[in-house]
Formats: structure tokens, sequence, C-alpha cells
């Protein structure tokens, strides 16, 4: 839509309306009277033309004001983007350009404890990058924290269900309640700047901050959460759920089966596989009596495979196919209760890490975790003495 066309039409039939108005004006040089029938239509159609032109032009430029204007930011946006600046200006050492409201970030204002933007972005990461912390339970307690835990009240009394009949009492019969208890134990992470990346523009500090931390943290807290720790938390693999399978080298279909069984169904739902990438090495290799493999492909997920309908995860942190070990974890992640304190903080290091023409950035953490549910999760346990994985 042409609006400087549109503004010289508009510009035109005025002159043209005016020229009708003068003959009732009585301007100098024409005589005044009265509009005839065609005079006064010709002139409600030039005001007609234009409205509509009028009207175009107000559509035209609201259309160019959308596609033009800018979103406003949010409250929290705003708060994230002084933050981001914050952050990154103490990292480095800088005194930044104030904006109205904002503070600089140093000793004196708590400019040693990380943002909470930059902190969530943080937790984020490390739950995209491990499963099992984004399928847990999860809380965040400063204290220690009690999770109450239905069981059988022992090996014979639990709450029953029964037939009835009239005049006759039910048995009576009780569960009782446990609890796990979690608390928090620290642990940190440390990644080095090279000082260099301060006139390099391209580079996103905060960007490199957050990928490094998450992942550091995300390979740390995912052992944990599977192996557990003695002295520290328990994870996943202490679920006292499990299946002998028979073998201290091999594993069979007849051992996924069985183990995706003793899952109970109310738990199905968002149960998963989790194992070392040489197992999976090996179940990829299963068939069954007609042939097919069991591993299906699944583009649809972010790791394309899928066993028995279910999804599978490879980590690392999982004990191979040995004497002993718990080779296959499956379950829900729900059924392991994690605390995990989203308080992260920060501290920098400008001078230690100066020989290297670095800076070091220390995130610290606490968490803890414990099986508080043992018929969400299921592991296959290798024949042999076991071990500690």
């Amino acid at each position: 839509m042409n609006l400087k066309a549109l503004e010289e039409k508009r510009a035109e039939l005025q002159e043209q309306m005016m020229a009708i108005a003068t003959i009732t004006e009585g301007a100098e040089g024409v005589e005044a009277r009265a509009l005839s029938e065609e005079e006064k239509a010709e002139f409600n159609h030039l005001e007609n033309e234009i409205r509509a032109i009028d009207e175009s032009i107000a559509i035209a430029e609201k259309a160019r004001k959308a596609m033009t204007a800018k979103k406003a930011p949010s409250a929290a946006e705003t708060t994230a983007e002084a933050e981001e600046r914050a952050f990154v200006d103490y990292i480095m050492g800088r005194r930044m350009e104030l904006r109205e409201g904002e503070q600089n970030m140093d000793a004196t204002n708590g400019g040693a404890v990380i943002p909470t933007s930059i902190a969530n972005r943080i937790i984020k990461k490390v739950k995209d990058l491990c499963p099992i912390l984004a399928g847990c339970t999860m809380f965040s307690v400063k204290g220690t924290l009690k999770i109450p835990v239905w069981g059988k009240a022992n090996s014979t009394h639990d709450i029953t269900v029964d037939w009835g009949t009239e005049f006759s009492d039910l048995t009576a019969d009780s569960g009782a309640f446990s609890s796990v208890d979690l608390s928090g134990f620290l642990a940190g992470a440390l990644t080095l700047i090279g000082r260099s990346v301060e006139n390099n523009a391209v580079f996103s500090i905060t960007d490199f901050i957050v990928n490094q931390m998450a992942e550091e943290i995300a390979a740390f807290v995912e052992g944990k959460l599977l192996k557990g720790d003695v002295s520290k938390n328990e994870g996943a693999l202490a679920t006292t759920n499990s299946l002998n399978a028979g073998s201290t080298s091999a594993i069979s279909f007849n051992n996924l089966i069985e183990l995706q069984a003793k899952v109970k169904q109310v738990y199905q739902a968002k149960a998963c596989w989790t194992m070392h990438p040489n197992t999976f090495t090996a179940v990829k290799e299963l068939q069954d009596q007609n042939h097919r493999y069991l591993l299906q492909d699944d583009v649809s997920q972010e790791f394309p495979y899928r066993l028995l309908g279910k999804p599978v995860y490879l980590s690392d942190n999982m004990p191979e196919i040995g004497s002993g070990n718990k080779a296959i974890l499956y379950g829900d992640y729900s059924g392991l209760a994690v605390n995990f304190r989203e308080n992260i903080s920060v501290e920098v290091l400008r001078e230690k890490y100066a020989t290297q023409h670095a800076i070091g950035v220390v995130s610290w953490f606490e968490f803890d975790s414990k099986v508080m549910d043992n018929q969400r999760l299921a592991t296959l346990v290798m024949s042999g003495n076991l071990s500690a994985g």
C-alpha cells in the first residue's frame, strides 16, 4: 500500500470539495447560491472517498508500527538482563556503566552470590543433561527433610481388603510409616576462563559459564544419583527390587522381560532403561524367537532407540556387565528422592590463576538422594559376588 499516493489522492479530493463549497460561501468573483442535487451528490461522494482513504491510511500505519515495534521486555526479562550484565562485568573485573536502578556487583553488595536468573539457567541445563535428575522427585529444603514412606508393619502385617458378611467382624491389621531422611552434601565445580575473552565480542561469557558448569555438575550428579556414595548419598541402584541375571557375563531376552515386570503397572508410564554403552551394545544384539532385534528405532526421541516399548538412556556412570554388577536399571526415576538446594553460589578467583592468564569461577551446591519407593525401580544383577556398584 503506497501511503504517499493515498495522501496525494486525499489532497486532490479535498481541493474538489473546497471548490464545491466555495459556491455556497460567496467567495470573491463567485456568486453565492444553494447547491444543486448533482453538486450535493458529488460532495457526498468526495467525502466518502476521503473517509475510505483515511481508513486505509490508518490500517497501513498500524501495520507498519506492528512490524517495526519491539516487544517491551517483561520485568523478569529486564531483571535477568541487568543481572547478566552485572555478572559478566564482575567476573571480568570491570566497573559497568549503571542504568537507573542497577547496582555493580562487588564484595559489599553480594557480588559473591550468583544472580538468581543465571543460577536457574545452570539448574535447568543440568536437568536437560541429566535425565535421572529431571525425572526424580525433587525437593529444595535447607535442613533435614523427612519423607514419610508407607509399608508393612512387619513381614506379615499390612492393611488387607477381603470379602465381608453381615454381623461378622473384619480382621483388623495395620501397616506402618517409616521415613527417608534427606540432608545436603556440599559439592563444587570449577570453570576456567581465559582473560583474552574480555576483548572477544562474539564470545558469550555467561553462556560459557552456564554450559561448562552444567556439564560438569550433570556428570557428577548423574554418577552419584545412580551409584551413590557410601559416606554421602544413596543412588537409584540401591533399590532392593532386583533380579538375578543367572549369568556373570551375559544378559538374556528373558532377563529383560522379567526385569520390566518387576516394576508395577501403575509406574510403567514413565519408566525407562538405563545402562552403560557397552551393555547397550550387548543388548542390541539380542533377538526374539522370530529373529527380530529387541531394540527398535525411535527417531522421535533424542536417543533413537526403544527397548520393549520404553526409551533407553546410556550412561558411562552405570556399571558394565560383570560378576555381581548391577548392569541395568529399569523403572520410573520418581522413585528416587533428591534434595537439591537451588541456592547455587559462586566465587571468582582472579589472582589464583593469574599465571595461567585465566579467571577461575567456582560454583558450590548441595544435594542428597535416597530411594523412597523401591517398587518404582528395579535392577538386573549379574551373578557372582555383589560389587559396590
